[in-house]
């Protein structure tokens, strides 16, 4: 392929939406850049947006449909798909199909699904994996708003003088605005941070103040901090008066939950001064922001958590003005979108009810279609345990991963294996849903397809393909049309490109809308082609009254509520639903690390973003480790109630005692016993159906097999008699971290059956110690290592890597591989803390003890560290600081 244009696209990650520059190269490859005229980012990227350019090519891509495992046609698919819905349809009722869909696909593809399943299909069994992260923050916004509307902008973050964090550790999951707000705090060191969250994570970085609070307490903290505002004469008469309701049962609830800083010390754990401190920051501090995320929203209270936080700001008055609000930030880079278009269960299309008699009307009227649905559909868990009960007959799966990502995870594939049709829509061949699916629809990924998506403070901005379509891969949108057509429904789906979809979202958000409906793209309305292939992003509402768009909501102070006025909701703090106990003494708290996004189907093939973080860890601190027995650096075994994993041991003082804390990642995919979600009950917040994924009480306990070692490839392998296994992908080989309960009882036959026997051999073996190391070499080059040994006996990976990056090795390097330590010449760099240039613990210590380094800055001028996307710099502050 020959070199093309710069394109102007988006971010396929979290929900901040930055906008990136991708440049095609005469080799096939991608060059990126963030894009300096994006508002979102300025320029910005954080390491996974910086390695998109490694992650395009087309290893486990799925190129054809298939069925039952076999590759068919386009029209045998959707032939196939169509019939059996619509038998299923006859035989059972439109609500014995379900579709579960994704914060990461396009709004077109979003609008054309909610479109099919409710207005024409006429069941509302659609929702989102959106309802995972960002279900209770909706919730909380409609109660308090009458609307689904986030106030706040990224620049009001660069502009307050005091941000409170709550459920977010900003610096590894929305990195580019962890690195917007520190830098808005080195321009103005007066600027003060609060960060309330259990554990010390990169975010504390920059934090003025850390409440490390009792997991589930965050309601009580807010609602003390709502007493203390009206006993310190804080509020906000007028404002209350004259544009909120509900402010004396609020209070009342407030002051008999928290009526005091010793009564709201005692639930949240913290000291009475910290608490003291932060109410009094957020209480003299006019231009305050309160940023939350899941911490927040994935409890079984997370809809009145979200609540206790707008409450504080409605009493005060701080929102609608610059630099003032509550402002939940999402975790996807659509779950915006797909809140526009009706995506979850129980919405309709344009931020409208399915069971307001007026929206149903409307909606139906300007569908043509009687068959809209009457009634809110299933949840996502309360979906999947549909389809377990057999109530749900088929489901469309599409581009997310339930099997990995839901609570309750093995009963979710349970439940997907006895499925009369599974249909999944996705990208990649194999997945750990994909391998249960009845049909297989390739859809097209990131730089192959054109649709807009919506970030956290309502942009609009467009994905664009800068790659041609592989395969046979369809855009969804255009799956879902075709499935549409063949279902009898040709004149409700016209649809021939995304803008003919955008277009009608439009206009839908727009129709009858006279200002009492928060979402309306009026202004955009009737656009050519031309207007929407180049649309810039854009902040909606974008009405005729906005053509411009809208910086931030309630300007006004009116609010989308019959009188126009915000709701303060009453709070009754609650504790999670399942709570710890002699034989699960331990909170299990899950979430996302730095370089990794989601299931991994993207990140994991970029070689540099697999090296922060190699394995599944568990978090643990000091006082729990010695508890439990537990080793720095070896495995230990989680069970729960639910289910049970194998991890590696990350023993830390940052992590709060009591508690642990494990990612969200790893499939069966990459390992062995490691989807967390499978220990998490399937337990949900009543109004807004998320899951409480942030609080599983669990077990821990060593995890002592028999045997430790691992394996490096330049092929990939089917590791054998291993009862622990993690598939990392490296810069030229696949490393395999192993171990197994078993003893092998011929090392040189089973190492050989891995590598292959044919090529020159050397190994050493020490049976009594039970050490055993062997390299096979072909034509001179390492072709693959395995090493065998107690776990604190095993070499580190990264000297053996360079070993691959040589072209011939020398007498040197192959007397290293036989004792097992780096050769004359050779360095082990460490763990990698700056993925961006490959720059390891080891590098970092030495130059800081050998007083080269004394600062980031000088990081940044000696070996590259920390001056891309600045993800590690809170990683680099505390090695100079240890040091």
């Amino acid at each position: 392929m020959g070199k093309q244009h710069t394109i102007q696209t988006t971010c396929p990650y979290c929900g901040v939406g930055c906008g990136v520059l991708a440049t095609p190269q005469a080799d096939g490859t991608v060059a990126i850049q963030g894009d300096t005229s994006h508002p979102a980012n300025l320029g910005r990227l954080c390491s996974k947006g910086s390695a998109l350019g490694e992650t395009v090519d087309l290893s486990n891509r799925l190129l054809y449909p298939q069925i039952g495992g076999e590759r068919v046609s386009w029209d045998q698919a959707l032939d196939t798909v169509s019939r059996k819905f619509s038998d299923i349809i006859a035989k059972h009722g439109p609500s014995a199909i379900g579709f579960y869909i994704s914060g990461q696909i396009l709004t077109e593809d979003y609008y054309t699904a909610n479109k099919l399943m409710k207005g024409f299909i006429g069941s509302a069994n659609i929702d989102t994996n959106s309802r995972l992260c960002m279900s209770s923050a909706v919730a909380g916004y409609k109660r308090a708003f009458g609307s689904d509307s986030v106030p706040c902008n990224y620049e009001d973050l660069e502009q307050a003088d005091l941000i409170v964090m709550t459920g977010s550790n900003l610096a590894w999951c929305h990195p580019v605005i962890f690195q917007r707000i520190s830098q808005a705090k080195k321009d103005r060191p007066a600027m003060k941070i609060v960060v309330i969250d259990p554990r010390k994570t990169a975010t504390c970085d920059i934090a003025d103040l850390h409440l490390p609070l009792r997991p589930g307490s965050d309601a009580t903290l807010f609602n003390g901090l709502l007493n203390y505002l009206k006993q310190e004469d804080y509020l906000d008469w007028d404002f209350l008066e004259q544009h909120t309701e509900g402010f004396s049962a609020a209070m009342q609830a407030a002051k008999n939950s928290a009526g005091n800083i010793p009564q709201v010390a005692s639930v949240t754990e913290l000291p009475e001064e910290d608490i003291a401190r932060f109410f009094q920051l957020f209480a003299s501090t006019e231009k305050v922001i309160t940023l939350y995320s899941q911490g927040i929203n994935q409890s079984t209270s997370g809809t009145d958590k979200s609540n206790s936080i707008i409450n504080c700001h409605l009493a005060t008055g701080r929102i609608g003005q610059p630099a003032m609000g509550p402002f939940s930030i999402t975790g996807q880079p659509n779950a915006m979108g797909g809140r526009e278009v009706g995506g979850l269960s129980n919405q309709l299309a344009a931020h409208m009810e399915i069971t307001n008699p007026e929206h149903h009307d409307l909606v139906s009227r300007f569908w043509e279609t009687d068959r809209l649905a009457t009634e809110n559909g299933a949840k996502a868990v309360d979906m999947f345990r549909d389809v377990a009960e057999g109530k749900i007959k088929a489901v469309w799966i599409m581009a997310t991963n339930p099997v990995v990502s839901l609570p309750d995870a093995d009963k979710v594939k349970a439940a997907l294996e006895q499925c009369e049709l599974v249909v999944v829509s996705e990208c990649e061949a194999h997945t750990d849903t994909t391998e249960l699916a009845d049909v297989l629809l390739p859809a097209l990924a990131w730089g192959e397809k054109s649709g807009m998506v919506t970030n956290s403070e309502r942009r609009i901005s467009q994905q664009r393909a800068f790659m041609p379509p592989p395969g046979e891969a369809k855009s969804d949108w255009w799956i879902i049309t075709q499935v549409a057509r063949k279902m009898g429904f040709e004149k409700a789906f016209p649809f021939e490109k995304p803008a003919d979809v955008f277009r009608e979202h439009a206009a839908l958000s727009a129709f009858e809308n006279n200002g009492s409906r928060d979402f309306d793209l009026g202004a955009l309305v009737g656009m050519t082609d031309e207007a929407y292939d180049n649309l810039a992003p854009i902040q909606w509402p974008v009405s005729e009254a906005a053509p411009a768009g809208t910086a931030r909501l309630f300007t006004d102070k009116r609010f989308f509520t019959p009188n126009g006025k915000a709701r303060m909701v009453p709070i009754e703090p609650k504790l999670p639903e399942n709570m710890t106990s002699d034989k699960y003494p331990l909170v299990l708290n899950t979430g996302r690390i730095r370089d990794q996004w989601h299931t991994m189907t993207r990140t994991a093939r970029a070689v540099r973003l697999n090296a922060h973080i190699p394995e599944p860890i568990v978090q643990i601190h000091p006082v729990d480790a010695m508890n439990w027995n537990l080793i720095d650096g070896g495995l230990a075994k989680i069970t729960s109630e639910w289910g049970q994993m194998i991890v590696r041991v990350d023993i830390t003082d940052d992590q709060r005692p009591g508690s642990v804390f494990v990612p969200i990642h790893w499939s069966n995919q990459f390992a062995s016993l490691a989807r967390v979600d499978a220990l998490v009950a399937a337990a949900v917040d009543p109004i807004s159906g998320q899951p409480e994924l942030k609080h599983a009480p669990v077990m821990i306990r060593p995890y002592q097999p028999a045997w430790h070692g691992f394996i490096l490839s330049r092929r990939p392998i089917a590791v054998q008699d291993a009862n622990y296994w993690v598939k990392v992908k490296g810069g030229q080989f696949w490393r395999y971290e192993i171990a197994g309960e078993q003893p092998i009882t011929d090392l040189v036959s089973w190492a050989q059956q891995h590598l292959g026997a044919d090529g020159e051999w050397l190994d050493f073996i020490d049976e009594k110690a039970g050490r055993y190391r062997a390299g096979i070499i072909v034509r001179n080059r390492l072709e693959g290592v395995v090493f065998i040994a107690p776990s604190h006996d095993l070499p580190a990976r990264s000297w053996l890597s360079q070993l691959f990056a040589s072209t011939s090795l020398s007498d040197e390097e192959r007397y290293s591989l036989l004792v097992g330590q780096p050769g004359k010449g050779q360095k082990d760099c460490g763990a990698i803390v700056c993925s961006c240039f490959g720059v390891g613990e080891n590098t970092l210590k030495e130059a800081i003890t050998s007083g080269h380094v004394k600062s980031v800055d000088d990081v940044g001028r000696k070996l590259n560290a920390g001056t891309n996307c600045g993800s590690c710099i809170p990683e680099l502050k505390k090695l100079l600081t240890g040091h």
